[in-house]
């Protein structure tokens, strides 16, 4: 199981690197001038030339990919003189020093993902930092409705196979999937937010904390989580009730349940003890993926419903051209994608031990 995990671990690191590359190319060899964008359209030339000189804007794409490189790697290697990024700038980053060869020291650093162009000394970290977690909630509070309903109801629509409650699951996985969560969201902020608002008490847009109303400082407002929260599992739970229905319907198929059958277990006890864990790989496909997905797909649901997590963000730095907040978002998606596909491929080879074979 190590060797299998180590593996993984391999792979994951050069889909990063891949992934890191790909951002550095897109949005680097983009027109315009990223001095410009930090600085705006009325500094004079000197200040654009110190400011490229500062992030190694003058420097060649290959040099300027060193320096990104550098930066995210958690151990990095820093000049000690003052002329170039030096490891004691502590507005960058703080690192520990491990040892130093000559002029060069070698430091350990959390990733450092820059500074915002727009937001004057905000690091790009800080504003993750900030947004994450409403997008982590978001995701988390949309996939767990798409994993209980979706097994329930795949469940029940396995047991009642070709009746009208298996037919009628079926209509409603079908539109799950066929309506976009951007159309979704609108429908569902008119409708429950405003239109039955005096019914629901739920407003069309807010994010998961409120300012009091007295400056008494911010409060938590859960009611505000569960229309996002439905809109986003909604596609996810249409492809997880169907998923669960059609594995569980082989798995039901089989001999060894036709063998507990004929012990006299109950459907309940079969289903339990031997068809559910058995019929749950393609779902535990589905979940990462949707998960993952999620934190891109957001972006729609979050910009509609004012919900302040990672997605808005994102929105927000594409009008203003804030290269750096899209850059450092999109890479740590990226790298949260990754990391869910890891810990799938060990729930894998915990399911079904053929798999690290």
């Amino acid at each position: 199981m190590l060797g299998y995990l180590i593996n993984k671990i391999g792979y994951a690191l050069l889909t990063l690197l891949g992934v890191i590359t790909v951002i550095f190319l897109l949005f680097t060899l983009l027109p315009g001038d990223p001095a410009q964008m930090m600085l705006g359209q009325n500094e004079s030339k000197e200040q654009l030339n110190n400011v490229r000189k500062k992030y190694g804007f003058d420097k060649p794409i290959t040099t300027q990919y060193g320096y990104y490189i550098n930066d995210l790697s958690p151990i990095s290697f820093h000049s000690l003189s003052q002329e170039d990024f030096s490891y004691l700038d502590k507005k960058k980053y703080t690192a520990i020093k491990l040892f130093s060869v000559k002029n060069t020291a070698v430091v350990m650093k959390f990733p450092y993902l820059r500074d915002s162009f727009q937001k004057r000394g905000k690091k790009v970290s800080d504003v993750i930092k900030e947004t994450l977690p409403n997008t982590i909630v978001l995701a988390v509070s949309s996939i767990c409705i798409a994993i209980f309903l979706g097994i329930f109801l795949g469940i029940i629509s396995a047991l009642t196979k070709d009746q009208w409650a298996d037919r009628l699951i079926q209509l409603v996985s079908t539109l799950g999937m066929s309506v976009p969560s951007f159309f979704s969201s609108i429908i569902f902020a008119w409708l429950f937010g405003y239109v039955l608002h005096e019914f629901t008490n739920l407003n069309m847009n807010g994010s998961l904390y409120e300012v009091d109303d007295f400056g008494e400082g911010s409060y938590i407002q859960w009611k505000n989580l569960i229309l996002p929260a439905i809109v986003l599992g909604i596609r996810p739970l249409a492809v997880v009730t169907q998923l669960m229905r059609n594995s569980l319907l082989e798995v039901l198929g089989q001999d060894y349940i036709r063998t507990a059958k004929a012990k006299g277990l109950s459907m309940f006890q079969i289903i339990r003890k031997h068809a559910l864990k058995n019929s749950l790989n393609p779902v535990v496909t589905a979940i990462s993926g949707w998960f993952a997905s999620m934190l891109a797909g957001a972006v729609f649901v979050e910009y509609i419903f004012g919900w302040n997590g990672l997605g808005k963000e994102i929105v927000d730095a594409l009008n203003t051209l804030d290269l750096p907040i899209i850059m450092g978002s999109v890479l740590v998606i990226a790298s949260m994608f990754i990391l869910i596909n890891i810990f799938v491929d060990v729930i894998y080879g915990w399911l079904d031990p053929r798999i690290r074979v």
